[in-house]
């Protein structure tokens, strides 16, 4: 009798949750493993090369493992001011009945909208985000599961890797459309908290906008022409990070040649501009393999007197959100899953899906509670 009620109070909870979890849509109860059995297919959104690199190619790599079951499709370069364009993308997705899921990442402006629309035709679409870009509260209301980076905790970590590397200054670049972001703006004063507290000089530094007038070219010599300038004016021990990924790839430049200090990329990953900025090239057989590719940096960080310089996570995230993306929506139309939302196989396939050992925490923040938010902490791989 006891089992029975436990098992009628575990169902009622999960029933709670999932409604929690889409607020008040009209979405329906997850078929029966038996129908989701049945052929599928996954849509797959990212941006293009110059935005997104990394999640652009686990797109390409989870179609080239699972062939016609994997749909993609990109949304614009400048998708600040083209929301349209990026439901119209996400729509065209859904038309094709036999995707069952759409997974987006990064989730840019106007996802939410889009899962609107697609809801009022497609109430049992699976929708999985990585690095939402709308607030945590109204994109997990909206989706089944948002994955991201803990940039929270990383307002943390930055910090105590900058005390380590023996930093006296942290140069932060970013700009109005990224700090109006809840977790941006979190990350920030958490930044300056710890900054005070090791007695670390904090300096706020606004760039342009790389989907403003200039785009990603005027961001981009923003960073080429001030880096330079902060590290004659507060010296080589200055950490500099960026909220853009375009920004990644000439500071990376200009901190080797000034020698001073880069804790970790705004999507942190040995992929993300180390390669570009530091001349690797990376052979076929080698493409995908973590070791050699800490290897060759900490090499070329070697070369250049940078060792303990330069550090990131040793786990490529924004595309290990694309990869355990795909992978739980896999599982879900496979009927493997318990309903949209089921936190023990989202935790155990991004656990999986990781090279390296990763924390996964469930959003809180204040008096904010999103059960379907996870976020992943890494620890840092110093070259």
């Amino acid at each position: 009798m006891k089992k029975r009620l436990a098992l009628l109070l575990a169902a009622m909870m999960l029933i709670g949750t999932l409604s929690a979890c889409r607020g008040n849509s009209t979405a329906t109860a997850p078929a029966a493993p038996a129908q989701q059995a049945e052929a599928f297919k996954i849509g797959v959104m990212t941006g293009t090369v110059s935005q997104g690199e990394e999640e652009f190619r686990m797109a390409e790599q989870m179609k080239a493992k699972y062939g016609d079951m994997i749909v993609t499709s990109t949304y614009p370069d400048n998708f600040a001011s083209e929301t349209e364009t990026t439901i119209s993308n996400i729509l065209s997705l859904a038309s094709d009945s036999a995707v069952k899921a759409i997974v987006i990442c990064q989730a840019p402006p106007g996802t939410a909208a889009a899962i609107d629309k697609v809801r009022e035709t497609r109430p049992d679409m699976l929708f999985v985000l990585g690095v939402a870009h709308e607030d945590p509260e109204v994109i997990a209301s909206k989706a089944d599961v948002v994955l991201s980076a803990d940039n929270i905790s990383t307002g943390v970590t930055m910090m105590d890797r900058a005390q380590a590397a023996g930093a006296k200054n942290f140069v932060h670049y970013s700009f109005p459309r990224h700090m109006s972001s809840v977790t941006t703006s979190a990350r920030y004063q958490l930044l300056e908290e710890n900054a005070a507290k090791y007695g670390i000089n904090f300096v706020n530094v606004t760039a342009p906008d790389p989907t403003g007038d200039s785009g990603v070219a005027g961001t981009q010599q923003f960073i080429l022409e001030d880096v330079p300038r902060r590290i004659a004016e507060l010296g080589p021990d200055t950490v500099f990070y960026g909220t853009n990924c375009g920004m990644q790839e000439p500071m990376i430049k200009e901190i080797v040649k000034g020698g001073a200090i880069m804790v970790q990329q705004c999507c942190p990953s040995p992929y993300h501009a180390y390669p570009a900025a530091l001349n690797i090239s990376i052979p076929d057989d080698k493409k995908g393999d973590i070791d050699y590719i800490v290897s060759e940096i900490s090499a070329k960080a070697a070369d250049a007197n940078m060792t303990g310089r330069l550090s990131t996570w040793p786990v490529p995230i924004n595309m290990l959100l694309v990869e355990s993306g795909v992978e739980y929506a896999k599982l879900f139309c496979e009927g493997k899953t318990n309903g949209a939302f089921d936190t023990k196989v989202v935790q155990e396939t991004i656990t999986k899906t990781a090279p390296g050992e990763v924390t996964i925490t469930e959003y809180i923040l204040g008096d904010v509670h999103l059960e379907n938010y996870f976020r992943v902490l890494c620890d840092y791989v110093v070259f």
